[in-house]
């Protein structure tokens, strides 16, 4: 397993009395897709919250290449967040403005590349995300799955070295869902970036993870295969596994080597 690129170091978040990570220690491996699990409200969204710097820790680290961002400044975590892309539950578009627009956003923001540059470059993904005819319309007239590439298309502009996915098939149906996670595949393959996938389609998003990490009362249990978690012998992790896999759930690695 690579290096991690991003670490927890005895990381403690709490929201009253409840603690939602409890000295939690765990790394992100540079170039691999961490899937992270767990129940409602276990915390997977204060995770990724965590990694961007929009919360801060009541204690601990959290090292991103080398540096802690929860001791970083505004302007320090401006500069380090624009090596990451983020696709939320929800795409987040921009309503107001056309697909074209949506996309071009991240490099009129963040570059000074001329205008032709930026259209090339941005003709260029929705072409990779099968885009191609669909730049003038606006995102009120996309599908779930078409919004959700236009914001994969939006997030990647930059190439980021770390990809956040929050949720990225909520309210989609199976097939666009497969759909969803085969871009994922691909665009990870092309770009070799770090992905973080905070997910409830369990198990199908197991065939995506590198590693997975199991949320569950403040700790945070890392399993460097998802057929790992099955074999887990921890009365709390049987139960996640049944809830959610049920007995009979056979990852792509094992079908493959059965």
């Amino acid at each position: 397993m690579n290096e991690p690129i991003i670490s927890f170091v005895n990381v403690t978040k709490k929201f009253g009395s409840q603690s939602v990570l409890d000295q939690v220690n765990v790394g992100f491996p540079k170039g691999r897709t961490t899937v992270i699990a767990g129940g409602s409200g276990q915390g997977k969204s204060v995770t990724l919250k965590l990694i961007l710097g929009l919360m801060k820790p009541d204690s601990g680290q959290i090292m991103v290449e080398g540096q802690d961002i929860a001791a970083m400044g505004r302007r320090e975590l401006n500069r380090i967040r624009t090596n990451f892309g983020v696709l939320f539950q929800g795409a987040a578009l921009l309503d107001s403005i056309t697909v074209f627009e949506n996309v071009a956003l991240p490099l009129k923001e963040r570059t000074s590349l001329p205008h032709q540059e930026i259209k090339e470059r941005v003709d260029e993904a929705l072409a990779l995300f099968e885009l191609t005819g669909h730049g003038n319309k606006y995102p009120a007239q996309l599908s779930g799955g078409m919004k959700k590439r236009v914001g994969l298309a939006r997030a990647l502009m930059l190439q980021p070295e770390i990809m956040l996915f929050d949720e990225p098939t909520t309210g989609l149906d199976p097939e666009i869902s497969m759909e969803i996670y085969r871009l994922f595949f691909e665009t990870q393959k092309k770009y070799g970036y770090t992905s973080i996938i905070v997910s409830h389609d369990i198990p199908k998003v197991f065939n995506l993870a590198d590693q997975v990490i199991l949320l569950n009362n403040g700790h945070m249990t890392t399993f460097a295969t998802p057929e790992e978690i099955q074999h887990s012998t921890d009365p709390e992790i049987m139960a996640f596994v049944e809830a959610t896999m049920g007995q009979v759930y056979v990852s792509k690695v094992m079908e493959k080597n059965s």
